[in-house]
Parts: C-alpha cells; sequence; structure tokens
C-alpha cells in the first residue's frame, strides 16, 4: 500500500490572523488574538518594516503556543527563531521583477554571506500572491497589475499550481473586500494541490463567511486594529 502522507500543519488551518509589525497592539488584544480560535498569527506588514520591530512582535508572541508565521517584506527582515513557519511570497502579478525574483536572490545570498546563519529550508513554505486592491501598500510597493479580468486571474492561479508547483495560491485584496465570485472561480479551477488563502477587507462575520465558502484559509489583519468585537466575530 502507498505510504498515507501526512498533511503540513498549515494545511489543517482555516482562520490566520495578520499582525503589523508597525502597528501597536495592547497585551489584551494580543491575548484576545491568541485566544480568539484563530488558527496561527503572521506577522507581517510592507510599510516601515525593519529587523528591531519585527522581533518585538515576535518576541511578545514567545510565550503564546499558537503557531507563529513569518511573512517577511525584506530580506533584511527574515528571522528564524521562535516562529514556526517563513512564509515568503512570491508576487505574480508583479510589474516590477525584484518581488518575483529579485528580492529572494538577495536573501539567499544574503544569508550565505553571513557566518552564523542559514536559511532553514524545512520552515520556508513559498506563496503565490496576486494582488487585486490597487489603492493597497503592497500593490504600490510592487508595481502590481491589478486591472487583471478574472480570466488572467485564473490563470495566474493555475500557473502557480500546476506550473510552479507552489503549496499556497494568496488572492490579496489588502484593505478592500473582494469580489466572492472571482474568489469562487479561483477555488474552482485550483484541483487541491495548493491551498486558497483570501486577504482583505473580511471585518464581520458574514465577510468571513462568504469568503469561507470558497477560499481554504481566511486571512484576517486590518480589523484587529480597529475593533476587537468585531474581530472577533471573524473566527467561525
Amino acid at each position: 500500500m502507498p505510504e498515507k502522507r501526512t498533511l503540513p500543519l498549515w494545511k489543517t488551518w482555516s482562520h490566520i490572523t495578520k499582525l503589523d509589525p508597525d502597528k501597536r497592539i495592547s497585551e489584551a488584544d494580543l491575548k484576545a488574538v491568541v485566544e480568539s480560535g484563530t488558527d496561527a498569527v503572521m506577522i507581517s506588514g510592507t510599510q516601515n518594516i525593519t529587523d528591531e520591530n519585527v522581533a518585538q512582535l515576535i518576541s511578545s508572541l514567545t510565550n503564546y503556543k499558537i503557531p507563529k508565521i513569518l511573512e517577511p517584506a525584506t530580506p533584511e527582515a527574515v528571522q528564524y527563531e521562535a516562529v514556526d513557519f517563513v512564509f515568503v511570497p512570491l508576487v505574480l502579478n508583479a510589474g516590477d521583477l525584484e518581488w518575483v525574483v529579485g528580492k529572494h536572490l538577495e536573501w539567499i545570498k544574503n544569508e550565505k554571506s553571513k557566518n552564523h546563519a542559514a536559511i532553514k529550508w524545512e520552515k520556508v513554505v513559498p506563496e503565490a500572491y496576486i494582488v487585486l486592491n490597487p489603492e493597497s501598500a503592497v500593490a504600490r510597493v510592487t508595481k502590481s497589475k491589478t486591472e487583471l479580468t478574472p480570466e488572467e486571474v485564473v490563470a495566474y492561479a493555475e500557473y502557480a499550481e500546476k506550473y510552479l508547483r507552489l503549496p499556497i495560491v494568496y488572492l490579496e485584496y489588502s484593505g478592500a473586500y473582494g469580489d466572492p465570485n472571482l474568489v469562487r472561480r479561483v477555488s474552482e479551477a485550483l484541483c487541491g494541490e495548493a491551498s486558497l488563502f483570501y486577504g482583505g477587507g473580511i471585518d464581520s462575520k458574514e465577510r468571513a463567511g462568504e469568503m469561507k465558502k470558497y477560499a481554504d484559509v481566511v486571512v484576517v489583519g486590518n480589523v484587529v486594529y480597529s475593533g476587537m468585537e468585531m474581530f472577533l466575530a471573524t473566527v467561525l
């Protein structure tokens, strides 16, 4: 009989909370997030991300048992200690190729140049990002081509899953609520080899439930800083 495959831990998740190193969160709110029922905490942000504020946020989570993901914005902000996973985005629709391959090469070269450091590949999980909100910081930084037809978005997703063999396809609306019909179309196009993540504008139980119909994982972030009650409602 064929050997039974063990799923990666993140394949069992349905809700991730994204915390921004550039934003302040109280100890009480951090505790509420961890105890909310969210499956994991992701340390991630686009603007003003430094090695220091990343380390500070990771340190504040050290005593909590919840799985921790670092999603680094720059090669300089990659850390491996005290996190379970390092999710590394590959922005497929970036207009600046630095975010497709350049930053990744810089990260690998930087690590090889440090005598005391090495990439812990067992923690690294690549993500295929498709950025869809033109007003978002991530779209501006990566010069993403966001005016895509549904067919183009689906093609990017299939390219990520079937050609690049990436384990995660991430539809990133970053602050805006996206189109559930588009998320459905992407979900129907994928074959189950890649997990579908959705992030953007989820600030209620209804929105979380609507996107969870199609996405394997919903990622919730901004609402943490605007209202803890609204955030808690997103954890289904």
